[in-house]
């Protein structure tokens, strides 16, 4: 396998807060590898580490073997990384084919207004959008600005996709559709990092899971053995549910 993002040794701290300490995994091509762990593990830090949010303190990513350790999110983005925000931003001001059309321009491909307008029309029929081009994007529903901030960010023309929770806020019927947007996204080539709470829809999503802990990586692996680790199972014991759910993963 080839890896498409390497991160090596990152940390991150906050003060006296060491939110992401020593994190190293890779993102093979053509994967979606998921990032789990309970709420303060660092996951949301990382990926702002990584799309160029934030400057590590230590540490390197690589990007299709360039090194890109805190460069501006633009040149990431430009570089063919994109990424969704776990808190939706669409830009409310402007309608859905206005906000896709923004993804497409500042992408990985460096489109004119006009292709940028085609491939801004080509991601929101693949999100369920199609019908929707002309409305303002402060009008969608939850389920829709999610779509849409799916949307925005793979008409950047992606190589490596960040979700940050995608699911969140979601019912049932919202999150089986977006499960398989998901899927249709990496059958299209496009290879997928993923932050979830969710457990059944990550473990049946992911090749492999990574799993955070106080900002370090605790374990990583298959969704089986990920599920059965049991220092994995103990990080989740403080919320039953979630331990619950993980341990019944098959």
């Amino acid at each position: 396998m080839t890896a498409l993002l390497a991160v090596e040794n990152l940390r991150k701290s906050f003060g006296g807060v060491h939110a992401v300490s020593g994190v190293s995994f890779v993102v093979n091509e053509g994967e979606i590898l998921g990032l789990i762990g309970p709420n303060g593990a660092g996951k949301s830090t990382l990926f702002n580490l990584i799309n160029g949010v934030m400057a590590p303190d230590e540490g390197r990513v690589i990007f299709r073997g360039i090194d890109i350790t805190g460069e501006a999110a633009y040149r990431v983005a430009r570089a063919g990384l994109a990424r969704t925000h776990q808190i939706v931003q669409p830009l409310a001001g402007m309608d859905v084919l206005e906000n896709c059309t923004v993804g497409a321009c500042f992408g990985s491909e460096n489109l004119s207004i006009g292709r940028a307008r085609d491939v801004a029309r080509e991601t929101a029929v693949l999100v369920g959008l199609e019908d929707r081009l002309t409305m303002s994007a402060a009008q969608l529903t939850i389920a829709g600005k999610k779509r849409l901030e799916l949307a925005r960010a793979l008409s950047a023309r992606p190589k490596l996709l960040l979700l940050d929770e995608v699911l969140a806020g979601l019912n049932p019927t919202e999150v089986e559709h977006m499960i398989g947007i998901i899927r249709a996204i990496r059958e299209r080539g496009v290879t997928i990092l993923i932050i979830e709470h969710l457990m059944q829809a990550i473990m049946s999503l992911s090749d492999r899971i990574v799993v955070l802990n106080i900002g370090q990586k605790l374990a990583e692996g298959t969704p089986a053995e990920v599920a059965n680790d049991p220092a994995v199972i103990e990080a989740y014991l403080g919320d039953p549910a979630l331990a619950e759910e993980l341990h019944g993963s098959p």
